[in-house]
């Protein structure tokens, strides 16, 4: 198939895609995967991510396009809805069926035969390492896979936002310090599951990201109170006793947490600590997942030096760690939770940005000084 693309960036990125996703393939067939999808080549992720830029910037009655396209047969779909007659892959029929396919997991399936790209219908269901192409928001999309054991949120490859690519870096960082919530989103640890705590971290980041008004959630040691050391007093919203909701629910088996009915309840509690983030001030929970408080406004701990440099990075290409002040991350919510973690050393901070940004703020014991990770890239 030749295809002539008009986004520069989609002709840009498609060679360095089918490389990836052919050494990810390569390595899965090797431990005796199986259920693989097939590679999508070079010319039909060009042709994907054209059709589908300009169709983010449409609009179908005031609505602009929140759609997910996924590279696969009809037959490895699992139960499929099928159109009768295939439509075209093109800007103009993304925009107009986007309306029924914009809720989250529901994919349009695209195949290509006789050097024809075209929509076979929508799926639920893709094998591992299925190419998906999201669109987030207008100009905004995200090049992901399915997770070869299926748990947890889909593995980011790369972003392109307008004239700007970001492709996800696996190996950007020093692995000794890495927080481990970074670790699973660059699919780098053992398979994740529902009530792994790693991610369930990734849902809370998730849903304090999608409110959209920022936040600051601090994950502090369960066995003592150091951290109050660092919050202002009086503390406006302080729950007592704790509020074990997710923490109960976390506490079940793995076999209670594999049902419908489980996951639903997780989601539900996931929703309802994220959306406490969204009040002034912070929000605090304990590494066993206990609400201790919200609103909470911190200050720096008596006798502690003010937080002067972090080591800041992100996991994609170019994005390798530098010294910088603080302040060079982000305002002063930012500023607050480097200096939380600055006096706390073994406490982590999650803070959402209004603009999208997402940053995880932690303790370096090797370079002795708080490690902010900005990994919105990989949460979209």
């Amino acid at each position: 198939m030749i295809y002539y693309s008009t986004y520069q960036a989609a002709r840009v990125i498609a060679p360095k895609v089918e490389a990836i996703f052919a050494a990810h393939l390569a390595a899965a067939r090797e431990s005796g995967e199986d259920d693989l999808a097939p590679l999508p080549t070079a010319n039909v992720v060009e042709a994907i991510i054209d059709a589908t830029f300009w169709a983010s910037l449409r609009k179908e009655e005031g609505h602009s396009p929140k759609i997910s396209l996924a590279y696969l047969p009809p037959h490895q779909a699992g139960n499929p809805l099928l159109f009768k007659h295939r439509l075209p892959l093109s800007a103009g029929i993304l925009t107009k069926i986007a309306p029924g396919v914009e809720r989250a997991g529901i994919h349009l399936g695209v195949w290509m035969e006789d050097d024809e790209l075209f929509i076979w219908g929508t799926t639920v269901s893709i094998p591992n390492f299925c190419f998906v192409l999201d669109v987030s928001e207008p100009a905004l999309l995200v090049i992901k896979h399915r997770r070869i054991y299926g748990f947890g949120k889909f593995t980011n490859i790369a972003v392109l936002k307008g004239d700007q690519v970001k492709m996800v870096e696996e190996k950007h960082t020093d692995m000794r310090d890495c927080p481990p919530m970074l670790l699973s989103l660059l699919d780098l640890t053992a398979p994740s599951y529902w009530n792994d705590s790693v991610n369930v971290m990734i849902q809370l980041a998730v849903s304090m990201r999608s409110h959209g008004r920022g936040g600051t959630l601090l994950i502090v040691p369960n066995e003592t109170n150091h951290w109050l050391q660092s919050i202002i007093k009086p503390i406006q919203y302080y729950v007592q006793p704790a509020f074990t909701g997710l923490s109960k629910l976390l506490q079940q088996d793995r076999k209670e947490a594999s049902q419908i009915f489980w996951q639903t309840a997780l989601k539900r509690e996931v929703e309802h600590l994220a959306g406490l983030t969204a009040v002034d001030g912070a929000t605090v929970i304990s590494s066993d997942y206990e609400l201790l408080a919200f609103g909470a406004k911190i200050g720096r701990a008596k006798g502690k030096d003010n937080i002067d440099e972090i080591s800041f990075s992100e996991p994609i290409k170019g994005g390798e760690a530098t010294v910088v002040h603080p302040t060079k991350v982000g305002g002063t919510r930012h500023l607050s939770a480097a200096q939380f973690v600055h006096d706390q050393k073994d406490a982590t901070a999650l803070v959402a940005s209004q603009d999208g940004h997402f940053t995880i703020y932690s303790w370096s014991v090797s370079q002795s000084r708080v490690q902010a990770h900005r990994i919105d890239t990989l949460l979209l």
